[in-house]
């Protein structure tokens, strides 16, 4: 016989209706995620829900996504290996493709040894936790990136945080560090972006390094938004190589989904560092390996970079020239709030231009879509209030006419809008 526990006069619970009740919750206050469809390829100029647009809001910083040579090598793996790779690497999914590209992207970064993860997302949530233990220090900067934050939250150590790129804060933190463990037997680890994604502006990883050896601290760095873009001599190898500070840098983070144009995430240092990783990365262990396709088509993002190799194009000195032209412009015209001001210092390929409140960016989203231009609006809670912005990111294969279009188009707008 069946027994009704329930009480007399319980409601029935509905069990999902917070999915609805949260996302009307989500779109009144303006904080949706409007998917806009892309109906061409990834290129500078591009087909948004019918509408032809030029593009302004791809991290495709090389314009390399759709590039001839990354899709033979993807056709050439795929018809070598397969479609998929069948398993995770640590069982039956460790192809010899992985193996060429784990080796060439070490080389293109000037390190002994480099592991491929699914995402660079993946790869910080699943290396941050194993490098510390409970009771160990994790000091990270006030702006890095939610995925840095995701890898900390799954950690038990004890977390703080120092002022965004405030190096006096950093020594606080590490002599606070330094004073809570006076036997040495902790880890401290201090986590920086290379490029931080909102502003544009770098980590003083120079600085950061000194400190960190002077505490005997674990450094590590998500260089998303540096690959392909920073580096000496316009080689795009990134912030460990743009401070000349190989071997001194314990944990690089890469990923490949930006200015490489495929996908996939990369962690490049010691071989001690990947040998450690590849036993412990819960999110590298349990997860199916790249297929073939793309490992075959990052094989090719880095032999275009490669000096070295037949295919080389010197693609970093295009995008530095444009993003050197247009940052310095957009100040010119008008907006000059010290965020984009401050960008303009720096030579990433991220332009936050800022508009003030929520609304006005929105308004100046929908108004550039209108002029042909395809730029989002990023706006608080994601920023502090009052610096919403439209996020612009420079293109390798912008030419000089589409750099004028966009900045005659954001004067006009911004008179318009009245932000100056």
């Amino acid at each position: 016989m069946k027994l009704d526990c329930r009480g007399a006069n319980m409601v029935k619970r509905n069990p999902t209706a917070f999915l609805k009740e949260e996302y009307q919750k989500i779109q009144a206050e303006g904080r949706e995620w409007v998917h806009r469809k892309l109906e061409t390829p990834s290129e500078t100029q591009v087909v948004v829900d019918g509408q032809e647009l030029l593009m302004l809001c791809s991290n495709n910083y090389l314009n390399l996504s759709n590039h001839p040579h990354l899709k033979k090598r993807a056709i050439e793996a795929v018809e070598k290996y397969g479609a998929g790779s069948g398993s995770v690497r640590a069982i039956a999914g460790n192809m010899a493709i992985h193996e060429e590209w784990e080796k060439k992207h070490a080389d293109f970064k000037e390190q002994e040894a480099s592991i491929v993860w699914m995402s660079g997302f993946i790869a910080n949530e699943g290396a941050i936790p194993t490098l510390v233990r409970r009771d160990d220090f994790i000091i990270s900067d006030q702006l890095n990136h939610g995925s840095i934050i995701d890898g900390v939250r799954l950690t038990k150590t004890v977390r703080t945080i120092y002022d965004h790129v405030d190096m006096g804060s950093l020594e606080d933190r590490l002599r606070e560090a330094d004073a809570a463990d006076p036997n040495g037997e902790k880890r401290i680890l201090v986590i920086t972006d290379g490029v931080f994604s909102m502003d544009g502006d770098m980590a003083p990883l120079d600085e950061i390094q000194k400190l960190s050896e002077e505490y005997g601290a674990m450094i590590f760095v998500d260089d998303a938004h540096g690959d392909g873009v920073l580096g000496r001599d316009k080689k795009g190898k990134g912030i460990v190589d743009h401070f000349s500070l190989q071997g001194k840098v314990q944990v690089e983070m890469n990923t490949y989904s930006k200015a490489m144009g495929v996908v996939g995430g990369s962690i490049v240092g010691s071989q001690d560092l990947v040998n450690y990783l590849r036993n412990t990365g819960r999110s590298y262990l349990l997860s199916g390996s790249q297929p073939p396709g793309v490992a075959g088509a990052a094989i090719g993002s880095l032999e275009l970079l490669d000096p070295k190799s037949e295919y080389f194009i010197p693609v970093v000195e295009k995008l530095l020239e444009n993003c050197n032209y247009f940052k310095n412009e957009i100040v010119n015209i008008g907006f000059d709030h010290p965020i984009t001001a401050a960008s303009a210092e720096c030579p990433t390929a991220i332009v936050p231009i800022i508009c003030g409140e929520n609304e006005v960016a929105t308004k100046m989203s929908n108004r550039l879509m209108e002029e042909g231009i395809f730029a989002l609006p990023i706006m608080f809670p994601m920023v502090p209030r009052g610096t919403a912005r439209i996020r612009v990111m420079m293109n390798a294969g912008l030419t000089k006419d589409d750099l004028n279009l966009a900045l005659g188009t954001f004067e006009k707008l911004g008179k318009e809008l009245k932000i100056f």
